[in-house]
């Protein structure tokens, strides 16, 4: 099956050089890594741009609830790419059971739980001034609101109507002391941009994306508030070709976002990814 991926270059200098600009820009710089294809491309840009090394931490925030091929694939990669793993995690929640598996939480409150305020430990113990993060525009609407170099406050909270022009590709990347940035060089990609990518380079993911049984998995996260989609899609040229035809949101197998109707948005601006 063939495919035209000539605006797949374009895409890839744009993210190479939002890479580079804050390579440039922060000394303590760190790449979120959630084991999905978002970052599977990212860190295949970040070798891209660093000329197969990878040359800052990757932060992975584990609830503990992965599906538990995730954490194989993750180990495997940070084996075989040499990467310098963070794992983030509540320990301090999970003691106390205070998760949605648990039944001591909404899943709104585990997220913020186990992923923001894990987060956002790791982000304070080590000193990050800024956190590399794979959200599209097209993923979900509130992060359609988001720029490329978006400012959180000192406690992590993102003001989304109060955020600075990117006209003409100019980025704004000199904020107040005390400021903390997250980074996002895959805003301008569509999910249908990322498998053609990954088919064009040949980068590996997570095996859980391809169909067995009928059913494979388009989005993935926590096992208890993820769930599969019907598909025969069993290679990367068919996951193409379903997403072209499918008018299905992306994230519509992430029980959480389904919670509440703010519930992204509200667990955005407090400091999730």
């Amino acid at each position: 099956m063939n495919f035209d991926y000539a605006h797949l270059d374009a895409l890839e200098s744009q993210s190479v050089f939002l890479f580079r600009e804050a390579y440039h820009k922060f000394k303590r710089l760190a790449m979120l890594w959630s084991i999905g294809k978002d970052s599977s491309v990212m860190l295949w840009l970040l070798r891209k741009a660093f000329l197969g090394h990878i040359p800052i931490p990757c932060v992975h925030v584990d609830t503990s609830y992965k599906i538990p091929e995730m954490i194989a694939f993750r180990d495997r990669l940070v084996k075989d790419w040499n990467i310098n793993l963070i794992v983030g995690k509540n320990n301090s929640a999970l003691q106390r059971g205070e998760t949605f598996p648990n039944g001591r939480a909404t899943r709104v409150q585990c997220c913020g739980l186990l992923k923001k305020d894990a987060l956002q430990a790791v982000i304070e113990e080590q000193g990050f001034q800024a956190v590399i993060v794979g959200i599209r525009r097209d993923e979900e609407g509130t992060r359609a609101k988001e720029r490329y170099f978006s400012p959180r406050d000192k406690n992590f909270e993102w003001n989304f109507k109060d955020q600075p022009p990117e006209l003409w590709d100019q980025f704004k990347t000199d904020f107040e002391p005390g400021t903390h940035i997250r980074i996002h060089p895959l805003l301008h990609w569509t999910e249908v941009d990322i498998w053609q990518y990954i088919n064009r380079e040949k980068i590996p993911v997570v095996d859980l994306y391809f169909a067995q049984n009928g059913v494979r998995y388009r989005s993935l996260g926590c096992a208890p508030c993820t769930n599969p989609v019907p598909s025969d899609a069993a290679d990367v040229p068919a996951i193409i070709q379903e997403l072209i035809h499918t008018k299905i949101s992306e994230r519509s197998t992430r029980a959480q976002d389904q919670e509440a109707e703010d519930a992204f948005e509200r667990l955005r601006a407090s400091g999730y990814m």
